[in-house]
């Protein structure tokens, strides 16, 4: 069954930027329930737990059954993934001072990667924030608070959207949230999912031989200046782990590095 799943051309998205997102993904009586829940408090569920065991019969629960959701999931962490945690994520009316830059797997540097959900249940205009990404961010791993000196990236995206809107990242994504200037308050709500399967070939593989999989796995996000090719190195690592094709390759970035001839030439 491969209705829902991401395909290859998203997958080698999400491992260049390190994202991906719907729109309007919610339906809007969900989205309004949603709300109401947010308001009065999701509590937490057991870390290490099936994520189908939290919250049951409650409005977020259904959201994350839905089956385009249901896709997402299991293309990136497979079938019955682990709950770790979430968060309701709020920012006051009126607030001028925005998140500092950080990512949240600090002390995470396997080739497994937790997914987290940003889930948008009302609209977001740009005048109320929204969660700010950094797309090919995510294989620099920070600690936490290391960026929080900088103050705008070349390149970064802002989660200006409808209600319903759904973003996925991967764990090591930069990300910060932004000023709301306006009258209302702003929610946003964050799930971290555990895999419990090796990711590999996890999505819809039928185009997984699309000759554009190298250009956007070569994509230049610009903010890292001359470093260009330590990063297309990094996704070669990974869409290698995510296939379990280890000759892939793109414009031979990484095949001359492994190349370690073990005996020496001859001096002439």
């Amino acid at each position: 069954m491969t209705d829902h799943l991401l395909d290859t051309r998203q997958m080698a998205r999400f491992a260049a930027d390190g994202f991906l997102r719907w729109d309007a993904l919610v339906p809007v009586d969900l989205n309004e329930a949603v709300c109401r829940q947010m308001e009065e408090g999701i509590p937490r569920a057991t870390a290490g737990r099936p994520l189908d065991k939290a919250w049951p019969d409650t409005p977020i629960a259904e959201v994350f059954r839905m089956p385009e959701i249901q896709g997402i999931t299991r293309s990136l962490v497979g079938p019955d993934p682990l709950y770790d945690h979430h968060a309701v994520h709020t920012v006051d009316a009126g607030r001028e001072q925005g998140q500092i830059w950080h990512a949240d797997a600090i002390i995470d540097t396997r080739t497994h990667f937790d997914i987290q959900f940003f889930y948008f249940a009302h609209d977001t205009p740009r005048e109320m924030g929204g969660t700010m990404f950094l797309p090919g961010s995510h294989y620099r791993r920070i600690s936490e608070s290391d960026i929080a000196r900088y103050q705008n990236f070349l390149g970064q995206t802002p989660m200006v959207c409808e209600a319903g809107t759904v973003a996925v990242a991967h764990h090591g994504i930069w990300h910060c949230a932004q000023p709301n200037l306006t009258d209302a308050k702003r929610y946003m709500f964050k799930l971290r999912l555990n895999p419990t399967v090796k990711q590999c070939r996890l999505w819809n593989t039928t185009d997984l031989d699309d000759p554009e999989i190298g250009k956007i796995l070569g994509t230049n996000h610009g903010w890292y200046g001359n470093e260009v090719r330590l990063e297309v190195v990094n996704r070669i690592k990974f869409w290698r782990f995510l296939t379990g094709n280890e000759s892939f390759d793109v414009s031979y970035w990484l095949s001359r590095l492994e190349n370690t001839p073990e005996t020496e030439l001859a001096a002439s």
